[in-house]
């Protein structure tokens, strides 16, 4: 932990590629991306020091005005959520997994944090892309009982936010299962 995430989400590629361009010249951060997701929207994700996270944060606000549809700044993130949203993967022979799965990136992306702040469990992996119509899901792994409590977590922030899809808990994947999860791998960093 130290660094923060920002995440920004609007209505118009147009103005998303210019709030882009606005938040980069405000303050040094790094982008981990910034792209189409569906159905037709601009995400971008960024991270750096949270003084340089908050200002360009402010800056992409102002200029998104009423295309902005959603928004998270998390200052001091989880650093295995940075990983995993730059396509950092842990599948080392799971005791437990849970999956959870939101209907909308920000929220979503909260529940992971959380999660992992909360609950002694590891991140598998974490999905936010084309495919899965606006949707995003994230894998935890542990054990049993870690794996249930961060579940709950993940549960409590997604109902609070009335955007729960669907949570599962997986005991004792089976080893030809286990290299499907997170299938195909977008937003990877190379």
């Amino acid at each position: 932990m130290g660094d923060a995430l920002a995440l920004l989400e609007l209505d118009s590629v147009a103005v998303g590629l210019r709030v882009l361009d606005v938040l980069v010249k405000e303050a040094p951060v790094a982008i981990i991306e910034a792209n189409l997701v569906e159905p037709g929207k601009f995400l971008i994700l960024f991270t750096g020091g949270v003084a340089e996270v908050e200002s360009s944060y402010r800056v992409a606000l102002d200029g998104a005005g009423p295309m902005l549809l959603a928004s998270v700044l998390l200052p001091m993130v989880h650093s295995d959520l940075v990983a995993g949203l730059k396509g950092a993967e842990d599948r080392d022979d799971p005791q437990a997994l849970g999956v959870v799965e939101g209907r909308d990136v920000a929220n979503t992306i909260v529940a992971a944090d959380r999660t992992l702040k909360d609950a002694d469990v590891s991140l598998v992996g974490i999905r936010i892309a084309v495919g899965l119509g606006g949707r995003a899901f994230f894998i935890v792994s542990g054990e049993h009982h870690d794996v249930a409590a961060g579940l709950a977590v993940a549960e409590s922030v997604l109902e609070s936010a009335e955007t729960l899809h669907r949570v599962e808990l997986i005991a004792r994947p089976h080893a030809e299962m286990v290299p499907w999860l997170l299938r195909p791998a977008p937003f990877r960093v190379g």
